[in-house]
């Protein structure tokens, strides 16, 4: 095959599965592609799931687990004790004076569990809340000087950990991860908020179909 046309094919290929994509996302695309990495040590622990989307998830599980394990030792002599803490700080940071639940929400807690955590930080004085002016019925919450000083603490050293963790990979391929995962991480985290509390087959259906899988196995 002519080497334009095959290029030609390999980026219209590329183009249906990522719309949003640019040259730059292309060309770390198709060189990740092409290039192996060999295997170090033993995949994943235990039984190692025989489809690929239950591999690539128990993977990137594990990862996260890892992840916290190693955060949370990082934040050790802090004032937080667990690294769900410091995504609650820096989210309260970003978005300024938020409301309770959007807070909750972002970073992907249940409501209960959710406040009994701000509830935790606010004895702590990290945080502060207060009535919502608009909506008597919401409560909005900032961070307290002492909560800011926290951030700067702590933020060295989640840094240092994400660092350590992806060390292995280079920038190309960490890019490559974020390219290929990024919208499953937005189709699900607001597909979550919206539809909590449905049934697991209703929500399979919604977002799978049952044509589409007839005679598959999943």
């Amino acid at each position: 095959m002519n080497k334009t046309v095959e290029i030609v094919n390999e980026w219209a290929s590329f183009e249906v599965k990522h719309p949003d994509g640019n040259i730059e996302d292309f060309c770390r695309h198709y060189l990740g592609r092409k290039r192996e990495q060999k295997t170090k040590g033993t995949l994943v622990g235990g039984v190692v799931p025989a489809f690929t989307q239950g591999l690539l998830l128990k993977i990137i599980g594990r990862i996260s687990k890892l992840n916290m394990y190693f955060a949370n030792a990082a934040l050790k002599g802090t004032e937080l004790n667990q690294i769900e803490e410091y995504g609650i700080l820096v989210t309260i940071k970003q978005e300024g004076k938020p409301k309770k639940t959007e807070v909750i929400y972002a970073n992907l807690f249940e409501l209960s569990s959710g406040t009994d955590m701000l509830n935790r930080m606010k004895k702590r004085g990290l945080i502060k809340e207060y009535d919502d002016k608009e909506d008597r019925r919401s409560k909005r919450i900032e961070l307290t000087s002492k909560g800011e000083k926290v951030i700067e603490e702590c933020h060295g050293r989640i840094r240092k950990n994400a660092m350590m963790i992806m060390n292995d990979l280079t920038e190309d391929d960490r890019e490559l991860c974020i390219q290929l995962l990024k919208n499953v991480e937005i189709k699900f985290s607001a597909f979550w908020q919206k539809n909590r509390g449905k049934e697991f087959e209703e929500i399979y259906k919604e977002l799978v179909g049952e044509k589409k899988n007839q005679g598959k196995k999943v």
